[in-house]
C-alpha cells in the first residue's frame, strides 16, 4: 500500500514517495527524528527506509552527523543487525535504506506472548551476546539496546535501531537537565559519567533485556523515569521470575561497575555451561497473531511489585515519547541524587567506543620471542609542541619505518625498538589532513598533506625539505609509479613528474582515457584505469615518457587489484557494488575469465598471490578462490566487522581490526594462528575512516592501533602474540 500521509507530530505530510530510487509502500514506524517505512528496490528486495523530518534536514550540523552515524552503520552490517542497502545524507530528505527483517520485535513478542521459557532465553542472550561482539569489533557501542530494538528473526535476533537521527547527538557536549534514552535500560555510568560510556554499558543493557524478556518488565521498574535513574545507580535489580539457572550470569551482566561484566564472549562461554540441554540453534520466533497460526501459551510470571521512590524523594519529570523512538526524560539539575549527576551528555546511541587510559609517556616492552630473539616493542610516537593525535599512517623502506599523523608531517622511526630518529610537526593540520601513507619515490619521502592538496618531498635521512608542490587541481589522482609521480586533473590531462628533483618529464592527455587513475605493481608499468559506468578502458603507459604501450576495452565496470607476469587481475561488483566475481586477463592472447563467487560480498578488499585471490568483506568474511581453476578454496568467519586491507607475506595474511587487533591467518586453510591484544581509542579519535594495513618486512610485522600506537611483532610466532 502507498505510504500513509497523517499529519502530527511524529508523522509528516510531505513524505516523498520514494527515497533514492525505493518506493516507500508502507510507514512502519515513527519517531521524534524520523520516520521508518517499508519499501522496495526495482528488483523487488524489500527494504526498511528511515526518511530524517523535514525540521532536521535543513540543520547542517545534524547532517554532518547524519553523515558520520551512516558511515558507522556500515561498518557494523553483519550478520547480527539489518544489513545497510544504501543512503543518501546529502538528499533533500536524508536516509537511510537497510534490509527489511521479517520478525516482531521482542518488545512486541513478550507483550503478546509472555515471557521467554529459560532454553528461549538461552537462545536470545547468546544471540544478542553475539551482536555485541559483532559491534563491539566495528568500534562501536550501541547506547540504546532495548526490546524494541531487538528484532526477532527467523535466523536469531537482530540488534537494530542505532540513533542515526537524533540532532541532539550532533554535538559531543554536556546538555544540563536533558537526558535522550530509556532509563529502564541504561546503565549506571550513562547517568553518572556518560562520557565515559564503553562497550560495557551494552552488556548492562543486555541483562535489563533478558530480564525483561523473562518477566514483562525490566530489573530497574517504575512509573518514574527519575526513580528509574536512581534505581540503576544504587539499587540491587530485582531478578524475580528470571529462571533460576540464569540468575547468576544476568547479574553478572548488571553489575555496577563496567570492569565487573562480562564481555561478550564471555557470556557465550558462561552460556554453555548454564544448561547441558543448550546448543547454537536459531532462536525461532512465534508468528505473529493474526496470520493463521495460534501462538503459544505464554510462560506465567508472578506479578512484581512496583518498588516506591525513596522517602522525600519528588517527581518532576516530563515525558515526550514517539511510537518507535527512544523515549525522552527530562531531569531537572536542582533534583541531584546523591551519586546521580542531573547532568547528561546527550550523545549518540551509534558512538565510537573506547577505554579511558592513561596517555602512555614510553614504550612498553614485553618479552621477546623465543622463536627468534626479537623483543617486540609498542610505542606512542609524538613530537615535541604538536598536538599529536589519531592513529599513524607508515612505510618501510631502507631498514627505517617512516609514518604521518595528524599534527605531524612526517616521521622516520627505528624498526629495533619503535625509538623516533627524527620528526616534523605541521602544527597548521586540519583533521582531514591525513589522507594516505608516506611513499618512498626517487630516494625521497614523499608525504601528503593540507587533506591531499600538498605533495612534499624530504630527505628519509633528516625529514629536510628537499622540493613541494601544490596538488589541489588533482583532487586525489596521485600516483607514485617507481621514480614517477603521476598527477591527473579534472580535465583527463597527465603531469609526470621526476620524483627526486619535482621537474616535470611530461604533460598530456592519454587518448581514450577518461579521468584515469594510475596503479602499479612493482613492474614499472603504470596501469590507467577509466570507467564511465560502462565497459573499462585498461592501459598500461611508461611512466618516463608517457607512451602508451596497449589499450584494452573490458566488458562491465571493473576494479583493477593486481597485475603481474603479463596477467591482470579485476573485480566485478553488482548493483548493490558488492563483489561478485573476479576477473582475470591476459594481455598476450586478450583471454578473459570472469570467476564468480558463490556469494556476493560486500566491501571487498582482495589480494593476489600467484592464482590465489583472498578477498576479505565487510562483516568478516575471508575467501579463497584459486582463479585458474574457478574453485573457492576456503571460505572462514573472521568476526571482524570492520578491517584494514590484508597483507600477504610468506603464507599468512595479516589484517587490523578496529579495535587495534592484529590477526594472523593461514592462507592455506584460512585458520586462525594468532591475534593481538585490543588497543582501542580511548579518549582520543573519532570513527577513523581508513584502517592502515599492516607492514610485513624482515620476518617482522608492523601495525598502527586506534589509541594512537604503532607496535611490532614477530611474523614467525603469532600464537604468541
Amino acid at each position: 500500500m502507498p505510504p500513509q500521509r497523517s499529519t502530527g507530530t511524529n508523522s509528516e505530510a510531505e513524505h516523498p514517495r520514494y527515497a533514492g530510487q525505493y518506493l516507500l509502500e508502507a510507514e512502519l514506524g515513527s519517531g521524534g527524528m524520523g520516520i521508518v517505512h517499508l519499501a522496495r528496490s526495482a528488483s523487488g528486495l524489500r527494504l526498511a527506509v528511515k526518511v530524517v523530518h523535514a525540521e532536521f534536514s535543513q540543520d547542517p550540523e545534524f547532517r554532518g552527523r547524519f553523515r558520520q552515524e551512516v558511515a558507522a552503520a556500515r561498518r557494523v552490517s553483519g550478520a547480527f543487525t539489518a544489513p545497510v542497502v544504501d543512503a543518501d545524507p546529502e538528499a533533500e530528505h536524508p536516509w537511510m535504506a537497510t534490509l527489511f527483517i521479517p520478525g516482531p520485535t521482542l518488545a512486541e513478542h513478550v507483550k503478546r506472548n509472555g515471557g521467554l521459557t529459560s532454553d528461549r532465553l538461552r537462545h536470545l542472550m547468546a544471540g544478542l551476546a553475539e551482536a555485541l561482539r559483532d559491534i563491539h569489533r566495528a568500534g562501536v557501542v550501541h547506547r540504546d539496546l532495548k526490546p524494541s530494538n531487538v528484532l526477532l528473526a527467523d535466523d536469531g535476533p537482530k540488534v537494530i535501531d542505532f540513533g542515526i537521527s537524533r540532532p541532539s547527538d550532533s554535538e559531543l557536549r554536556t546538555e544540563t537537565g536533558k537526558l535522550i534514552g530509556t532509563p529502564p535500560f541504561m546503565a549506571p555510568e550513562q547517568f553518572s559519567r556518560p562520557r565515559h560510556v564503553g562497550p560495557a554499558a551494552d552488556v548492562f543493557a543486555l541483562g535489563s533485556v533478558i530480564v525483561h524478556a523473562a518477566t514483562g518488565s525490566g530489573p530497574f521498574d517504575s512509573d518514574s523515569p527519575y526513580l528509574v535513574a536512581y534505581q540503576v545507580v544504587h539499587d540491587e535489580p530485582d531478578l524475580t521470575g528470571v529462571p533460576e539457572d540464569m540468575v547468576a550470569i544476568v547479574s553478572r551482566c548488571l553489575a555496577k561497575e563496567p570492569e565487573d561484566r562480562p564481555t561478550p564472549d564471555e557470556l557465550m562461554t558462561a552460556l554453555r555451561s548454564v544448561s547441558a540441554a543448550y546448543d547454537t540453534r536459531a532462536f525461532i520466533p512465534e508468528q505473529r497473531i493474526g496470520n493463521g497460526e495460534s501462538a503459544p501459551p505464554a510462560r506465567k510470571v508472578p506479578p512484581r511489585p512496583r518498588r516506591e521512590r525513596p522517602e522525600g524523594a519528588e517527581d518532576r519529570t516530563h515525558v515526550a515519547a514517539g511510537k518507535r523512538g527512544g523515549r525522552r526524560w527530562r531531569l531537572p539539575a536542582a533534583l541531584a541524587l546523591t551519586g546521580l549527576a542531573a547532568t547528561v551528555v546527550a550523545v549518540g546511541a551509534f558512538a565510537r567506543f573506547g577505554r579511558t587510559e592513561t596517555p602512555a609517556t614510553d614504550k612498553h616492552v614485553v618479552q621477546p620471542s623465543k622463536s627468534s630473539g626479537f623483543a617486540p616493542w609498542d610505542v606512542r610516537p609524538t613530537v615535541a609542541g604538536a598536538k599529536v593525535a589519531g592513529q599513524p599512517q607508515c612505510t618501510y623502506g631502507s631498514h627505517r619505518l617512516y609514518c604521518i599523523r595528524p599534527g605531524v608531517l612526517a616521521m622516520g622511526i627505528d624498526p629495533a625498538n619503535g625509538k623516533v630518529l627524527w620528526s616534523r610537526p605541521d602544527p597548521g593540520w586540519r583533521s582531514s589532513d591525513v589522507t594516505s601513507a608516506p611513499v618512498l619515490s626517487g630516494g625521497l619521502l614523499h608525504v601528503l598533506s593540507r587533506g591531499g592538496h600538498r605533495l612534499t618531498a624530504l630527505d628519509p635521512a633528516t625529514g629536510k625539505t628537499r622540493w613541494g608542490r601544490d596538488t589541489t587541481r588533482y583532487e586525489g589522482g596521485i600516483a607514485h609509479i617507481g621514480a614517477v609521480v603521476l598527477l591527473s586533473d579534472a580535465d583527463s590531462e597527465v603531469t609526470a613528474l621526476d620524483a627526486s628533483t619535482g621537474e616535470e618529464l611530461w604533460q598530456h592527455a592519454l587518448p581514450g582515457q577518461s579521468l584515469p587513475r594510475f596503479s602499479s605493481y612493482g613492474d614499472g608499468v603504470a596501469y590507467a584505469v577509466s570507467s564511465d559506468g560502462g565497459p573499462t578502458r585498461v592501459a598500461a603507459v611508461d611512466p618516463k615518457s608517457g607512451a602508451m604501450r596497449w589499450q584494452r576495452l573490458l566488458d562491465h565496470g571493473l576494479t583493477l587489484v593486481h597485475a603481474h607476469a603479463g596477467v591482470l587481475w579485476f573485480t566485478s561488483t553488482d548493483s548493490h557494488q558488492y563483489t561478485n566475481a573476479i576477473v582475470r586477463y591476459d594481455v598476450a592472447d586478450r583471454t578473459v575469465k570472469r570467476v564468480a563467487l558463490r556469494m556476493p560480498l560486500p566491501g571487498a578488499q582482495t589480494v593476489i598471490h600467484g592464482d590465489t585471490a583472498y578477498l576479505l568483506a565487510d562483516g568478516g568474511a575471508l575467501v579463497a578462490v584459486n582463479t585458474r581453476t574457478s574453485a573457492q578454496l576456503w571460505r572462514v568467519e573472521t568476526s571482524v566487522s570492520w578491517s584494514s586491507a590484508p597483507t600477504l607475506a610468506a603464507d599468512r595474511l595479516y589484517l587490523s581490526a578496529v579495535d587495534g587487533r592484529l590477526l594472523a591467518i593461514d592462507t592455506a586453510h584460512g585458520a586462525l594462528l594468532g591475534q593481538t591484544r585490543a588497543r582501542l581509542g580511548g579518549k582520543q579519535g573519532s570513527l577513523v575512516n581508513v584502517l592502515p594495513a599492516p607492514l610485513a618486512a624482515d620476518h617482522h610485522i608492523y601495525a598502527t592501533a586506534p589509541d594512537g600506537s604503532l607496535f611490532a611483532v614477530d611474523a614467525r610466532n603469532p600464537s604468541g602474540w
